[in-house]
């Protein structure tokens, strides 16, 4: 009796795992390999502006914008890269804050810091504004200590795909690093929970909650803006309570969309 209720509470463990994780993963590759508009070149694959950034010409206000788009080919079924990008009171253009893997492979640095366009198509796939922070010198001040914390950041010469550290990893070390930007990453940024050197407690990305990883692999959060997530082998799933929404493996969050509050002005 006591093996068959073991043997029933594994049984429906991994129903579970299969339903929540595996079976959204298999939605989210099934509707990427079909979507026949992809470009497989990246020298080809669109990266101008998506129109979404204000002109810096034009905006004298300090601008940090945060940004998520699908990743390149098959890696986009699974989830996003991120990026920062900011621009001063005053200036004339933006620099982005990124990792960019195939620099590391190169034996190059991961970060990349430069001019760049804010708002570009991410090889093909168009960017979602996560966070969008405008003002005078306390956003200056912010794009300061953006700049701080990223040349403390114990990864530069080391990118991993999954479980970290990658893009991801990189843009939620920031967000820790500088929480009242209170940016929330979307449940797809594989790599987020891999926090820096064997980390296993720490704040959640926003700010606004906490989370518990291991390696990346398994853990849980629990925070104002992301709401509960629980992390199986680097795949989030979660639930948002406000505004109402569930986050699935590859399809992302699904529900009311969050509104990327200007928090300064």
């Amino acid at each position: 009796m006591r093996f068959y209720n073991v043997l029933k509470l594994t049984l429906r463990a991994l129903f579970l795992l299969v339903f929540i994780f595996f079976l959204p993963l298999g939605c989210s590759l099934s509707s990427h390999f079909s979507n026949s508009e992809r470009s497989n070149d990246w020298r080809t694959a669109r990266q101008d502006s998506a129109g979404i950034a204000p002109n810096a010409s034009e905006v004298n206000e300090a601008v940090i914008q945060v940004y998520a788009a699908r990743a390149f080919r098959w890696r986009g079924a699974l989830g996003v890269h991120t990026w920062i990008a900011a621009k001063p009171q005053g200036a004339d253009h933006y620099t982005r804050f990124e990792v960019i893997g195939f620099s590391v492979a190169r034996g190059g640095q991961a970060i990349r810091i430069a001019q760049g366009t804010p708002d570009g198509y991410w090889y093909g796939s168009y960017p979602t504004l996560l966070r969008d922070v405008r003002g005078g010198d306390e956003v200056d001040a912010l794009i300061e200590r953006l700049h701080e914390a990223s040349s403390h950041y114990p990864y530069n010469d080391e990118y991993r795909i999954w479980p970290g550290p990658n893009s991801n990893t990189y843009i939620a070390y920031l967000a820790r690093e500088v929480p009242e930007l209170r940016v929330m990453l979307p449940s797809t940024a594989i790599g987020k929970d891999y926090l820096p050197e064997g980390g296993v407690i720490a704040k959640a990305p926003s700010g606004t909650g906490f989370q518990v990883s291991l390696a990346g692999l398994l853990g849980g959060l629990v925070a104002v803006e992301e709401g509960v997530e629980v992390n199986f082998l680097g795949l989030n799933a979660g639930i948002d309570f406000w505004p109402l929404a569930v986050s699935l493996p590859g399809l992302g969050r699904l529900g009311m969309p969050v509104e990327p509050n200007v928090l300064a002005r």
